[in-house]
């Protein structure tokens, strides 16, 4: 036995106010299958004649966006200027996995469709092949491979550094063949770890089972002795040491003895876990369009307290609720302090102060709607942040027919809401902000047999929030709300003045695609007559959601969602058709029309109800990097009563979803079936958004 090198190495949006409105979401587009037309038909055809169009110009690629399928291109065209080739890799048929791991570390198979001018080049792509090859065979537990590239009879070998020959070879097809290379891999026999030890760098001696836990080694005798493993390993116990406040833990020293005639390899790691220590001060440098007392008021590390990975990835997360900040960076002292505590230093860089958009989107369920904002991120110097939006859609009537066409259209059936939001975040460099929303809005939700409403009201309400970590917040403030309600039970001119208070609970790990945690949204606003209201109302709502990773690496996550809602104080017709409870739609009971589900008035409409209750569970299964399935169950109804009564009867549905994967969140879209339909619902429904349902 004797040491060998074997290339190891250390190692749904939050709210912005109290009240009702904290509940608001943009709902999906919702498109009923039955209700596509001739014209949406169409459109689709003429989509698939341009990706046909496509699929004539890049023939493998043009339907590999999803990643779905493989890709093997047919090299480039020959020519006098450069030389083209294809590979052949000769592996092993039964390791089809070692196959593709060898082909994404080859440098001449990823660079396949770019043809080197001549043979020089080309001989010298394949030389710098053997590296990443090798490294690659070991990293599987490969330790006495053979590998060799070769055109013809002509070969490179590992070590060789002559490529005269091979270049020539190559230079043989210029102009009349794609070069045929073949690369022949002879893994030979896998290597296995006989023995492994773990110890301290303190005393030498091996890590008690309580210090160091040996599920968080991972390795034992029998074992593939595979690079990736072992360099596996030596992260995930550094990791561990580093949870526990050991934020200088390192490998020491790293000891494979290989024995090539046996096959084995007897490791030894030398894990060094350093001090255990807490955070010491945080120093930060930057911004320079407003105070860094801002950005300190959003990091939640006080000296003394324990030092966590988990506290640093945290505080990132909650330094992006401030819009005026750009890029932030987090680094860790590389030595303690004289207290014996480890420094922070938060570097943050200003972002562009103003951005202006705009959007449009069309179902045929809605119609068309038309959006443009615009916003200030730092509007007096002080990170506030101020949002101004515009909103014109169609109003289709409540007890009318739907408007199906332009010629229809009149100037009364036009709607549109303008809203407007002002955070001033850490008044005073506290933990508190200032949050302040005024809306005028004149819109409808009618226009089918479920009913509907009209509403024109304007709204105005400032909140106080209180930010007691990343995770918990509370606000209380003050609301005003002028307005006229009409739905078929009548039109209601109203006024309500009231004290919303709202809290946050959030220890997800994802805004658009959590894949643990908790997330609970609650808010309690009374509207009472002495405060100046026309009726006596309480409006409360909870929504809770969860998420389980059945598996370690997140690709089978369990998620569930309750809501509930309570409106107390008045009877159902006094209380405004908007106010009132409703279910259905994108982000409540997918497969039914969007607010349709609820108590049915006189006139047998949908009129809302006094309390609310919605329940979702989905399976998030990921199949590969970017695609995903979701089959997915709803239930809920909107009820007269105060509570929700159970002895009515819950519309369900149930359903699949696909995901895609990208840099900003999922895209979904949903496919939802009514369980238990009504007359006039319809039988599919059909949901596009981005972010995952809840």
């Amino acid at each position: 036995m004797y040491p060998a090198f074997v290339g190891l190495t250390e190692s749904t949006q939050y709210p912005d106010k109290a009240g009702k409105h904290a509940f608001r979401r943009s709902t999906p587009v919702a498109m009923p299958m039955a209700a596509m037309s001739w014209r949406c038909a169409h459109r689709s055809f003429l989509v698939a004649l341009c990706f046909l169009a496509a699929a004539g110009r890049e023939p493998a690629a043009a339907f590999d966006f999803f990643g779905l399928f493989g890709s093997e291109e047919a090299p480039p065209a020959v020519s006098r200027d450069s030389l083209p080739y294809t590979i052949d890799f000769k592996t092993p048929e039964a390791d089809k996995a070692l196959t593709n791991s060898l082909k994404n570390a080859s440098g001449l198979y990823r660079l396949r469709q770019d043809a080197p001018p001549d043979g020089d080049s080309l001989a010298r792509r394949a030389q710098s092949d053997f590296a990443p090859l090798v490294d690659t065979l070991w990293g599987s537990g490969f330790y006495n491979a053979s590998i060799e590239i070769g055109i013809g009879s002509t070969k490179l070998r590992l070590g060789e550094e002559s490529t005269t020959a091979f270049a020539r070879a190559a230079e043989a097809y210029r102009n009349r063949a794609p070069a045929p290379i073949e690369v022949e891999i002879e893994p030979g026999p896998l290597f296995t770890l006989r023995t492994v030890a773990v110890r301290d760098a303190r005393g030498g001696a091996p890590f008690d089972p309580q210090e160091l836990p040996e599920r968080i080694v991972g390795l034992s005798g029998g074992d593939p002795a595979s690079s990736s493993d072992i360099t596996a390993a030596q992260a995930r116990m550094i990791d561990y040491f580093r949870s526990r406040s050991h934020p200088l833990a390192k490998v020491a020293a790293l000891r494979p003895i290989v024995d090539h005639a046996a096959h084995v390899m007897d490791l030894t790691i030398i894990i060094d876990p350093g001090p255990r220590t807490s955070f010491g001060e945080v120093t930060i440098t930057g911004p320079q369009g407003f105070p860094s007392s801002v950005v300190r008021s959003f990091i939640y590390i006080e000296p003394g307290d324990p030092y966590s990975p988990k506290v640093l990835a945290d505080t990132r997360e909650s330094l992006r609720q401030v819009q005026a900040l750009g890029a932030v960076r987090i680094r860790e002292g590389t030595a303690l302090d004289d207290n014996g505590n480890l420094p922070i230093f938060v570097e943050a860089d200003d972002r562009l102060p103003y951005v202006v958009g705009f959007a449009a989107k069309y179902s045929t369920i809605d119609g068309p709607v038309g959006q443009a904002y615009w916003e200030d991120r730092n509007v007096f110097g002080g990170a506030e942040w101020l949002r101004l939006e515009a909103d014109a859609f169609i109003n289709q009537p409540i007890n009318g027919t739907r408007i199906a066409s332009f010629r229809d259209l009149k100037l009364r059936n036009l709607g549109g809401r303008f809203k407007a939001s002002f955070i001033k975040p850490a008044l005073e460099g506290t933990r508190n902000d200032l949050l302040v929303d005024g809306i005028v809005e004149n819109a409808s939700t009618g226009g089918d047999r479920f009913g509907g409403y009209k509403s024109k009201l304007v709204d105005f309400d400032a909140a106080i929030r209180h930010r007691f970590d990343e995770s918990f917040s509370m606000q209380i403030g003050a609301e005003a709300i002028i307005g006229q309600a009409t739905d078929s039970l009548g039109k209601i001119d109203y006024r309500l003045i009231g004290i919303p208070i709202g809290l946050i609970y959030d220890t997800t790990d994802s805004k658009l695609d959590p894949t643990r945690g908790w997330r609970i949204n609650a808010t309690f606003a009374p509207y009472p007559q002495f405060l100046g209201s026309t009726l006596d109302l309480v409006r409360v709502k909870a929504q809770a959601s969860t998420y389980y990773a059945i598996d370690e690496e997140a690709r089978y996550i369990l998620a569930g969602r309750v809501a509930l809602g309570s409106l107390t104080g008045s009877s159902l017709p006094d209380i405004p058709a908007n106010e009132r409870f409703y279910a259905g739609g994108g982000g409540s009971v997918r497969g039914y029309r969007y607010l349709s589900l609820g108590p049915l008035g006189p006139t047998g409409l949908v009129t809302g109800g006094r309390s609310l209750f919605e329940a979702s569970a989905e399976l998030r299964i990921k199949i590969t990097e970017t695609i995903g399935i979701v089959p997915f169950f709803d239930a809920g109804n909107a009820f007269t009563s105060s509570l929700p009564s159970f002895k009515e009867a819950l519309q369900m549905s149930a359903g699949i979803g696909l995901r895609y994967y990208t840099a900003i969140g999922p895209i979904r879209l949903d496919l939802a079936a009514p369980l238990n339909p009504r007359r006039g619902d319809k039988p599919v429904a059909l949901y596009v958004s981005i972010g995952q349902s809840f």
